[in-house]
């Protein structure tokens, strides 16, 4: 029997790891071989990601993996690093949460009006998007070419530079419709259209990595959002989304993006997915919030807290989890108390009572996402599919099927690295045929959980109308 050993490399907002998938054509296993802070570094104001250091995590990653036969990589989107006609970085990637962008919209505006910006690219306004970044990046006009992170990674692994699909389409620098990079809004900008590198697809075969054995490097889905719904395991195309994590990114699956201004309006985004699909989704700002609130109060486990959050009333106090006063790192509970006073709401008065507010804040802002999801792309929704981190968030995955008045299938936990495993098994020979195929392999082989809804329609759609009209 022919097993297949494939190494997943997955770099979060605050981790790194390298995962081993092992298949057989039957049972898919997977094991993490190291994992590694992603620590960003403040320099004289600005917030960097430590680039190099990441690099040596994943060097020693697949060291300790041993011998694969390739190598996938998929992180999070929109930074990037420059380097020059050498192949040399200039200056470390700018983390998409430093505020070097807080103006750059309003400019680009002034340029090009928002509505007309989002018929071009299909992408939802965000500060971070890296159509912004590279207006602020003083570099950028003495650079030969950007590559995205996971490019930039695989360019040090094989020395051949490309922008893989499903990241670029996050940059609002990509037609949607075509899948090409859009040269006139590019150039319309100011921006040096020589550094945008060749497109590839998920499945590619970009070359030998520089390691030892010199496994291939191939293209998955390197959006790590992207490799997540490759890991769903949908049945069908009547389904919804949620990759929870950091982000909650809450969203339908289409074959054709929507282009609307009601589209616009409601602030979701057309990203590219695995097998020329679209991700049709809008970003929610996810565990973050009890993040940055675990980090306060010292308390890393969050165990304990869901636990005791699960005793609080439910539905005492909600917050729009997607006002820019959030986004940025610093006291999250003195931020939400600070909100909750000014709408004239209950305080809480332990970090069981703020957790409590903000996974009942969520499991609103996911109902409101998938209903208009379905409302703007006309997709039926009779399930939705809870993956990454947020699966083993059962408060959170109850509250959800409450919310969204529909089931809620829990699992995988790992789908984003399932996701990744499977596109290079697929470019193996391993699996015959597309997203079904695949994610008929998850179905078969991972633990999936339900949790059938029984909230009161009535009290969440008051709530829903009292926070958003």
């Amino acid at each position: 029997m022919t097993v297949g050993s494939f190494a997943a490399v997955d770099l979060g907002a605050s981790s790194g790891r390298v995962m081993v998938g092992r298949f057989d054509g039957g049972s898919l296993s997977l094991v993490q071989a190291q994992r590694f802070p992603n620590e960003p570094v403040r320099v004289r104001g600005t917030l960097h990601w430590d680039i190099l250091g990441l690099y040596r995590g994943v060097l020693d990653g697949l060291a300790a993996a041993g011998p694969v036969d390739s190598i996938g990589i998929d992180t999070w989107a929109v930074d990037y690093g420059l380097i020059d006609a050498g192949g040399r970085l200039l200056g470390n990637p700018v983390h998409y949460r430093d505020e070097r962008t807080r103006v750059v919209p309003e400019r680009v505006a002034a340029v090009i009006p928002e509505e007309k910006l989002y018929a071009q690219t299909g992408v939802q306004k965000q500060p971070f998007n890296t159509i912004y970044q590279l207006l602020a990046d003083p570099f950028a006009a003495a650079a030969d070419r950007m590559l995205l992170i996971p490019d930039l990674l695989a360019y040090w692994l094989t020395g051949v530079a490309g922008a893989e699909l499903t990241n670029a389409s996050t940059t609002q620098l990509l037609d949607p419709r075509s899948g090409e990079w859009a040269g006139a809004l590019i150039t319309s900008l100011g921006i040096p259209t020589g550094l945008f590198p060749p497109l590839r697809a998920p499945g590619t075969v970009i070359g030998p990595a520089d390691v030892a054995g010199r496994p291939q490097v191939i293209t998955v889905g390197s959006h790590d959002t992207a490799s997540a719904v490759v890991g769903v395991p949908a049945e069908g195309t009547d389904f919804a989304y949620i990759s929870c994590g950091t982000w909650s990114l809450v969203g339908v699956e289409l074959d054709q993006p929507v282009l609307s201004e009601e589209s616009r309006l409601a602030n979701f985004t057309n990203e590219g997915g695995v097998d020329g699909t679209v991700r049709y989704l809008r970003n929610v700002m996810g565990l973050w919030l009890l993040q940055e609130c675990q980090r306060v109060w010292g308390e890393p486990d969050p165990t304990g807290l869901l636990r005791a959050a699960a005793d609080e009333p439910a539905l005492a106090a909600v917050i729009d989890v997607d006002k820019p006063e959030f986004l940025p790192p610093g006291d999250m509970p003195a931020r939400i108390a600070a909100e909750l006073a000014a709408t004239g709401q209950p305080v809480p008065s332990s970090p069981a009572g703020y957790v409590r507010c903000i996974v009942d804040s969520l499991a609103l802002a996911h109902r409101r996402a998938i209903r208009n999801a379905a409302e703007l792309s006309g997709r039926t929704v009779n399930v939705v599919h809870v993956v990454g981190g947020g699966a083993r968030n059962e408060l959170l995955c109850r509250l959800t099927a409450d919310a969204c008045g529909r089931p809620v299938l829990a699992g995988p936990v790992e789908a984003t690295a399932l996701g990744n495993v499977l596109v290079q098994a697929r470019t193996a020979g391993m699996v015959d045929g597309g997203l079904p195929a695949m994610r008929a392999v998850l179905r078969e082989t991972q633990e999936i959980r339900r949790y059938e809804p029984r909230g009161n329609e009535e009290e969440w759609r008051a709530l829903e109308s009292r926070l958003w009209g």
